[in-house]
Formats: structure tokens, sequence, C-alpha cells
């Protein structure tokens, strides 16, 4: 009867250990999502980018997006921003939202028609400047 309870505990406490490394060690830091411009670029190329205003928006802690938490959950491949995979990539929003929401993006951030959002923008309200420059941010990454 001591064998098998002792293998128990220890097989539990191996298991915690494994999941303590895997989900806190090897995981990182989940509280700020990451955000990368490439695969394949390194780190000056990412500063390059962050002063680039032409063709992506900026990959920086001014982001609105960023700044925001949208990339908490939302990534945008339009603009090549990685984010979480919770809700739905943010590209096509800009086109995509009055279709399924019946309202303009503007309205829709003002006044989400989703419960989830509804929840998420009820507790952190958008100002009419943000707003605006999300809406900026979603249309280039719709282009």
């Amino acid at each position: 009867m001591k064998k098998p309870l002792i293998i128990f505990v220890i097989s539990a406490l191996i298991g915690l250990g494994l999941g303590y490394l895997v989900f806190d060690v090897i995981g990182s830091d989940d509280s700020k999502p990451e955000v990368a411009v490439s695969d394949k670029e390194d780190a000056s190329t990412k500063e390059e980018e962050t002063n680039n205003t032409d063709d992506t928006v900026a990959v920086s802690d001014d982001n609105i997006l960023q700044a925001k938490g949208c990339l908490g959950c939302h990534a945008v491949s339009g603009l090549n921003l990685e984010g979480g995979a919770t809700g739905p990539d943010l590209s096509q929003a800009f086109n995509n939202v009055e279709d399924k929401h019946g309202k303009p993006l503007a309205e829709f951030l003002k006044e989400p028609t989703s419960a989830v959002m509804s929840s998420v923008i009820g507790g952190n309200p958008l100002t009419d400047e943000e707003i605006s420059q999300i809406v900026e941010a979603l249309q280039k990454a719709a282009e």
C-alpha cells in the first residue's frame, strides 16, 4: 500500500515541476504580448521598421493597437503584427465590421455589438482620438 502511494506522490511532484517549467519558465511573460515584424528579421531591421511609417505601423510601445491591448487577443497580419490567437485577425476589420455588426468600425469601437468586445471596451472605453488612430491603422492594414 505504501509503494503505490509513494509512486503517486513522486509522479505528482514531477508533473507539477514539469508544468511549472513549461508554462512559467519556458512560456515566459504572458502579460505583455510579443509583437514581431517577421521571424527572419533581426533587431536592427525591427528598429528600422519602427521608424518607417510608409508601409507598416510602428512596432513599439506607442503603437495604439499594442497600447490599448488589442494585440493581447488579436493579430494584424496586414501590418505584420503578431498577437494573440483568441480573437480574429484584424487585417480586414475595416472592411468587414460594418457587414458583420451593422455599423462602421468607428461606431463599433464606441458601442460594440459583440458581447465579448462590449465587456472589453466597456471596462476600458476608448477616446475619440484613440478610435480614430485604431481606425486609421486598421484601414492601412486592409489596403
